[in-house]
């Protein structure tokens, strides 16, 4: 007795040929092998056969695992026509469908179809459209489908499991089928002529044959057998075909074609002709179906081979100038897309692509095999680029803002980032590096998941829209650099499915391990010594810089670049890797052979001497300060000190600093939900957490070298990054879903001011020559940190207290004289730079030799440095005095000011320990109050007066 294996995987079912008889087993079994719709049947999962990298986050799984189905009334129709009771919200648990495990990632549920569906009688049901998915709908199966069948004989074959395939000559085809009978007569016939009569005799149903034929006849014959089974009156029969392999036509490839679409018009004088070649060694022949053969394997589309057996190709003439779709059929069992197509269709997910973001995208073709195919469109009309004098900019001028379109604009649209640019160019930044935008599996993704390389994904756009955004930006003086996905592909890439075997790329894959030789990888690991992966690697990059004018690469994960094989061993896998820095060195090569400033940057986090090393080279490195700025804002327990590229002894500064990226835990999240409280003082509130961001920007910024920031992390951005698109937070099950879109915080004067400061501070990396200095010392290991920047043009100067407590230090400036506090616009003399000053909590410095413009008043709570100030200009804030000063018992602060709201006054003494606090109402100009100290030992004091965000410190002294 056997279990009838039902159905097959959707994405991977293929309706035409196949070569050979190498079967995979189903994801969903039912028992019985036959199953009706009043009777109760057992669907059996097992997640192990699925190939939907979304399957993923339920392996391993013991719980939370549900059913999402539907049942439908036609074998080919809508098969979620009826669905069960309740079941309408797919990001929540569906308690009706909550599966059980039977272990090794399997499940199972019972259910009576007619019930659980709610389908009427007397309508039939023909069958059930069914997935998985986990209890918030961030994991899933791809669609299946199980069929229902009337309570009569039956009929099912199990092998082969194509209607149509093609055979070697003379290679047995092994055939099984069930039937539903406990007795049953089958007949085989091939071609008429009678083969097998056999009769099968079970103690209870089914009855399984299992036999074989021997495939005969020359090549490109075709034969057709017939399996019939009867069973006292009644008799089904089913049918399938097999060919015999074809040879292929040998030739060499016409000079000047690569692999790929072809547009050979211009030689052939046809604008509607194309060669399509296609890469495929150890493939025995290949056939071209499309739109131009209504998607039937014709010996007319065999492609040629040549003589080295490594290329196939044809050459179609008389084609339409519209769009036709098409693909390869290899060795009649895998249909794939063309790898180098710049556009594709995609059967489960262009429908869900709205006629805004991509006008009158072509729907998908039915007859077509798979999920994908691509599409070629002769005498089509080249974008034509405006700027052509676009400068990139200087590596230690470089200010990245890391976006994903998906998360950053609310459409997802290129058109509408292109409408963004404004903003960012009002920012300030002169870079934009945009997390994948190459096909990547379903549409809504960061991107770490290609599955096309030369195609931009259309959740987003149309490929003429992407030119149109480079285009505008290069004319707003900002460059492009693309985050590229080189180290792994998911199934649908025609690459992995080509060679694959079962549950992995096949031993024999031209470009794909079997395993990954690093802990850290998703789906399918490229082999970078492989010929054919630099080839490929080499071939995509020239094209976007060419194609695109991208300015440059962000390559993702490229400590993954490795053959050294270090299985879970993520220290042996960071260590210094010799073939890993040659296989660097050589992408970069060929790189800047293509384009010789393009930027060339590495996700890379490796052992220091290896990243010096490909730095020295001229590759720029990611040098991730998250922990260190989110420790030093929380509760100053944070030193970024390897910010400088000094400190790890690189020659050039060619590291990327940043605080935060699309990888981490967002900055003024973290201070709102684990920042300390001191007294009054409290980092989680929002107007704390927002100055603590000023200040952290600060010693980013400002410190030598190219720095990134992360999309809205300039207005404070404060939901989590395992925030779910309902708003709820679920560590590291939604770490990659779709994020709000904020907007309106730039409506928002707390957080504009956040905006302002990354604006002054940008502005000043890239234009004054200082903050591009190679002559600088930081100072980032304490609670109050400093940085000193000298050049020919002038010294700058930066202090800040990360603590929670006022801190009384000696300035530390980097000599005495005259200084310009860059935010108060304030002159100060500095007589000697060893003498002490209070800084409030959160509060910094920027202190220059030469006078800049004053940003916008406000921006930062600057508490004035009253010891040092010689020259003030400031009427909004107006004039403070304090009399009688020195004081005995009382003295009386007089404040005048165009200020409306509460004042607060704090004294405090030189260990920073505050002794007073008052807070009175300003309701006019003028407010005088009296503060009493009587009590206070003799000493010297701080007075800070705080009007809303400006504060102001006196120095006071009691008798």
């Amino acid at each position: 007795m056997q279990t009838l294996y039902q159905l097959l995987f959707l994405c991977c079912y293929l309706s035409g040929a196949i070569y050979g008889q190498t079967g995979t087993l189903p994801i969903v079994t039912t028992q019985p092998a036959f199953p009706t719709a009043d009777a109760e049947v057992t669907l059996i999962f097992d997640l192990a056969q699925s190939k939907d990298s979304r399957v993923k986050g339920l392996l391993g799984k013991t719980d939370d695992v549900y059913l999402w189905s539907g049942a439908g009334s036609t074998a080919t129709g809508n098969a979620f026509e009826f669905q069960p009771a309740g079941q309408t919200n797919f990001n929540a648990p569906y308690a009706s469908g909550k599966m059980t495990s039977l272990g090794n990632d399997k499940w199972q549920i019972k259910l009576v179809p007619r019930t659980y569906f709610n389908v009427p009688a007397p309508t039939p049901i023909r069958r059930l459209g069914v997935l998985l998915k986990s209890g918030d709908g961030k994991a899933q199966t791809e669609d299946l489908f199980v069929t229902i069948y009337d309570n009569r004989l039956n009929l099912v074959r199990l092998k082969p499991t194509q209607r149509s395939f093609f055979i070697k000559v003379n290679e047995s085809i092994p055939i099984q089928a069930v039937s539903s009978a406990s007795t049953t007569n089958f007949r085989l016939l091939v071609d008429e002529q009678l083969v097998l009569d056999s009769t099968i005799v079970t103690t209870a149903g089914p009855d399984t044959l299992n036999y074989a034929v021997s495939a005969n006849g020359p090549a490109g014959t075709q034969r057709r057998v017939i399996l019939q089974a009867k069973a006292g009156q009644e008799t089904v029969a089913d049918t399938f075909f097999y060919s015999i392999a074809p040879t292929p036509t040998i030739a060499e490839l016409p000079t000047g074609l690569r692999d790929g679409i072809n547009y050979t018009a211009a030689t052939r004088g046809d604008v509607g002709r194309v060669t399509l070649v296609l890469y495929a060694p150890k493939k025995q022949f290949v056939h071209l179906l499309g739109e131009f053969n209504n998607w039937t394997i014709d010996p007319a589309y065999l492609m040629k081979r040549t003589p080295d057996g490594n290329r196939y190709w044809l050459e179609l003439s008389g084609l339409s100038t519209a769009e036709t779709a098409f693909q390869y059929l290899v060795d009649g069992t895998i249909a794939v897309a063309d790898p180098y197509a710049d556009k594709i269709l995609d059967r489960n997910n262009d429908k869900f692509i709205s006629a805004t973001t991509y006008p009158r995208l072509k729907a998908f073709p039915e007859k077509a095999q798979g999920n994908t195919v691509s599409v070629f469109q002769p005498g089509q009309v080249p974008f034509v680029f405006q700027t052509a004098s676009f400068q990139r900019p200087a590596v230690n001028t470089m200010v990245v803002y890391e976006l994903l379109v998906r998360d950053f604009v609310q459409n997802r649209s290129y058109q509408t980032l292109t409408d963004s640019l404004a903003y960012l160019k009002r920012l300030g930044i002169n870079t934009i590096e945009l997390m994948p935008v190459t096909e990547f599996s379903g549409n809504d993704s960061w991107g770490y998941n290609p599955i096309f390389y030369f195609a931009p994904d259309k959740a987003y756009g149309t490929k003429d829209a992407l030119k149109r955004f480079i285009d505008a930006a290069h004319k707003q003086g900002i460059a492009v650099v693309m985050d590229m996905v080189l180290n792994q592909a998911d199934y649908e890439f025609p690459y992995v499915k080509m060679y694959w075997a079962g549950d992995r790329p096949s031993a024999d894959n031209p470009y794909f391990n079997q395993q990954a030789t690093h802990p850290f990888s998703v789906f399918f690991d490229f082999n970078h010594e492989s010929p054919d992966t630099k080839a490929f690697v080499d071939r995509v990059c020239k094209y976007w810089l060419q194609e695109y004018k991208v300015d440059g690469f962000r390559f993702d994960l490229s400590k993954g670049f490795t053959q050294k094989n270090t299985g879970n061993d993520v220290a042996a896998w960071s260590a210094y890797d010799a073939s890993r820095v040659a296989i660097w060195k050589r992408i970069y090569d060929q790189i800047r052979t293509v384009d010789p400033t393009a930027y060339v940057i590495l996700e890379h986090f490796a052992d220091n001497q290896e990243e010096k090393e490909l730095a020295d080279y001229g590759m720029l490195l990611w040098g991730n300060h998250n922990g260190d700025f989110r420790g030093a804002t929380r509760n100053a327990q944070g030193d970024f000190s390897g910010l400088s590229y000094q400190k790890r002894n690189f020659q050039q500064p060619n590291l990327i600093g940043y605080a935060e990226s699309h990888d981490e835990e967002r900055l003024v999240y973290d201070l709102r939900t684990n920042g300390v409280t001191e007294g009054s003082y409290n980092v989680k509130s929002l107007p704390t957490a927002l100055d603590r961001a000023k200040l952290a920007a600060a010693f980013l910024l400002t410190t030598p070298g190219p720095k990134m920031i992360w999309q809205f992390g300039e207005l404070g951005y404060d939901l989590s990054i395992n925030t779910c698109s309902d708003g709820t937070t679920i560590t590291n099950d939604c770490r990659t879903a779709a994020k709000p879109v904020r907007w309106e915080y730039y409506q928002d004067a707390q957080r504009q001011k956040l905006y302002k400061v990354y604006s002054e501070l940008i502005k000043l990396k890239t234009t004054v020559p200082a903050f591009a200095s190679t002559d600088f010392t930081t100072d980032f290991a304490n609670p109050v940190k400093r940085l000193t920047l000298r050049s020919s043009s002038g010294t700058v100067f930066l202090i800040g207290n990360f603590d929670v407590r006022p801190q009384t230090v000696n300035l530390g400036a980097p000599s005495a004289g005259k200084w310009y506090d860059y935010f108060s616009g304030q002159e100060l003399t500095v007589a000697d730079n060893n003498q002490p000053i209070i800084l409030e909590p959160g509060a910094f410095h920027l202190f220059t030799t030469s006078q800049l413009p004053k940003p916008e008043a406000g921006l930062i709570p600057v508490a004035a440095l009253p010891n040092l100030v010689t020259a003030v200009d400031d009427p909004i804030h107006g004039q403070l005095s304090v009399s009688p000063n020195p004081v005995d018992h009382q003295t009386l602060v007089d404040v005048n000011s165009s200020y409306r709201g509460v004042v607060e006054f704090t004294v405090r003494d030189a260990t920073g320990r505050a002794v007073r606090v008052v807070r009175a109402q300003k309701t006019a100009n003028q407010l005088k109050q009296t503060l009493d100290l009587q009590s206070v030992s003799p000493g010297i004091y701080f007075l800070r007066i705080q009007q809303g965000d400006w504060q102001q410190t006196l120095k006071v002294v009691k008798r």
